[in-house]
């Protein structure tokens, strides 16, 4: 069992060792619709890539969240299979977003024999969640369009 500090350099390493391997700059936070991002997760049991929907208009949110879904077929036949979309999930501190990801379980980021596997999963799932929004991002910003 690690420490506080000691989980924590190990989060910072596992980062820096992640960004070394695969130096290039993600979509992120930069997909123009506030609040509305893409993002990586990992922890002792898991890894996931999601989009997170955290709009305080509940309104907004599950519209943008509704346009995800319509395109469902297409996300998971044209660039990732075995999505979990949830229209309200709750975070830890009770917030209530929606997130749409795919998850790898089964692995750690306090052992770091599993960072390989981690990284190429970070690496391929996000690498085809950006190539989603980017081909359909105008359609998914557009709220006028099928909402």
């Amino acid at each position: 069992m690690y420490s506080k500090v000691e989980t924590q350099r190990l989060k910072q390493e596992f980062w820096i060792a992640f960004a070394e391997k695969y130096p290039r700059k993600w979509l992120l936070y930069d997909t123009k619709i506030k609040d509305f991002s893409l993002k990586f997760f990992v922890e002792n049991t898991k890894a996931q890539v999601y989009i997170a929907i955290e709009n305080k208009n509940d309104a907004t949110r599950i519209a943008y969240f509704e346009k995800l879904e319509s395109l469902k077929d297409i996300l998971e036949d044209e660039f990732i299979k075995d999505l979990i979309f949830e229209r309200n999930f709750t975070l830890e501190n009770g917030k209530i977003i929606s997130k749409i990801w795919v998850e790898k379980l089964d692995v750690s980021v306090s052992n770091r024999k599993y960072w390989d596997e981690i990284f190429i999963f970070f690496n391929e799932k996000m690498n085809d969640l950006e190539l989603f929004y980017l081909e359909y991002d105008d359609y998914i910003r557009d709220l006028e369009i099928n909402t």
